[in-house]
């Protein structure tokens, strides 16, 4: 299993950025994919997340900014993300859940990860 995320960079606030995860290795449309994030000194936290079928989960924190979605031919899970803010400056990581009774976006789900991309967002 492998998954790789790109995308991340540098951006002023207010600016867009689209991240993707290349997956490989299992069935991709058997799994939820979800991104999460960890700045420094914070906890990991959840994102937004896409099941299989392709139901949605956000974090009250990014909801009506970014946008999950997935391509089921290339394998690939996408986060825009619009309206960026100080505040969402961390490393995003993409990952794989393999657990279902922890919440959706409860990084305990998932022992699956991407490396990560950075995201920097200036105010």
């Amino acid at each position: 299993v492998q998954l790789q995320a790109s995308g991340g960079g540098l951006v002023q606030s207010g600016g867009s950025l689209r991240l993707s995860c290349e997956t490989s290795g299992f069935i991709f449309v058997n799994y939820a994919i979800a991104w999460f994030r960890q700045a420094p000194g914070k906890e990991r936290e959840g994102v937004a997340g896409i099941r299989g079928f392709g139901a949605t989960f956000y974090s009250e924190s990014v909801e009506g900014r970014f946008t999950i979605s997935k391509d089921n031919e290339k394998r690939t899970v996408y986060l825009q993300m619009d309206n960026l803010r100080p505040e969402d400056t961390a490393i995003y990581y993409c990952a794989r859940r393999v657990r279902n009774y922890p919440p959706m976006l409860n990084p305990q789900g998932y022992d699956d990860w991407g490396q990560g991309t950075l995201v920097t967002v200036s105010s």
